[in-house]
């Protein structure tokens, strides 16, 4: 499998965009994945940085998207949000990608007043109309296991119940080993994704709450889930996720350790040559 990190761990500190993808590649990553907003992107900077990372030979592998309003009981929120994942996948076409990175929502007013079921289904539909889309640009779509108690897709019963739900070629999983852990999921549950997944995010994290920390940096044991994920045996990406970064001023250092710690553990896994 190929290494790669989402470039927002740049971004959040204020870095141009051009500038972390010559960190990215200097440091040794395979490959890239790109936060942006894609209904705001000026024609001009996209082509500029899929020029950029042509130079650098690092592929764009995925987008991520949080599209929350997927589930909105609104229909013109839902409507919305599925024509500005559209601009996504147009995007993600553009630029040679594998797949848009889809965060789902949460259930609201605490699973009350609206029936439970009625979300699912119109996530269901939504996701249904996004991978239609997306199969005439040649993109996937891959599903977040966010870990919170309220989240449409909270673990990973959820994860594979949706995608048999859904039963769109398109429409697949992630795998993120913080997520995971924070959801008291152990890695011989990924067997449920035999055949599902296409896309991994890697990060540590206290055990406690949502962290995006270096590995190393935390409680989560990476070796198991490592191993769980070549048992899988899909050709894919691990990307790191870094956020908020508590030194700013030291965030080349922080990716860089990251890459480090992320690619002997995936040696150790024999995920990817050394």
């Amino acid at each position: 499998m190929k290494l790669g990190i989402i470039n927002s761990a740049f971004e959040q500190v204020g870095m141009d965009t051009h500038t972390g993808l010559e960190h990215i590649s200097r440091i040794g990553f395979d490959c890239v994945d790109i936060f942006t907003e894609a209904s705001e992107l000026k024609a001009a900077e996209a082509r500029a940085v899929q020029k950029t990372c042509r130079r650098l030979k690092l592929p764009i592998i995925s987008l991520p998207v949080v599209a929350v309003g997927l589930i909105d009981f609104n229909d013109p929120v839902r409507r919305f949000h599925v024509e500005r994942c559209k601009r996504f996948i147009d995007l993600a076409n553009r630029w040679e990608a594998d797949n848009i990175l889809l965060v789902l929502g949460e259930y609201i007013w605490q699973r009350e007043v609206i029936p439970p079921q009625a979300q699912w289904e119109w996530a269901l539909e939504t996701c249904r109309e996004l991978g239609d889309y997306a199969d005439t640009r040649g993109i996937r779509i891959a599903l977040e296991l966010e870990p919170f108690r309220m989240s449409l897709i909270n673990d990973v019963r959820s994860m594979a119940k949706f995608i048999k739900d859904c039963d769109h070629p398109r429409v697949k999983a992630n795998i993120d080993i913080s997520h995971l852990m924070l959801s008291d999921t152990s890695p011989k549950e990924l067997k449920k994704l035999r055949g599902d997944a296409i896309h991994v995010h890697i990060s540590d994290c206290d055990g406690k709450v949502h962290g995006d920390l270096p590995p190393g940096r935390g409680v989560v044991k990476f070796e198991p889930y490592l191993r769980a994920i070549k048992d899988l045996q899909f050709d894919g990406v691990v990307s790191i996720e870094l956020e908020y970064s508590p030194n700013p001023k030291r965030i080349v250092q922080w990716v860089e350790e990251a890459y480090r710690e992320t690619a002997r553990r995936m040696e150790l896994a024999d995920l990817r040559p050394a």
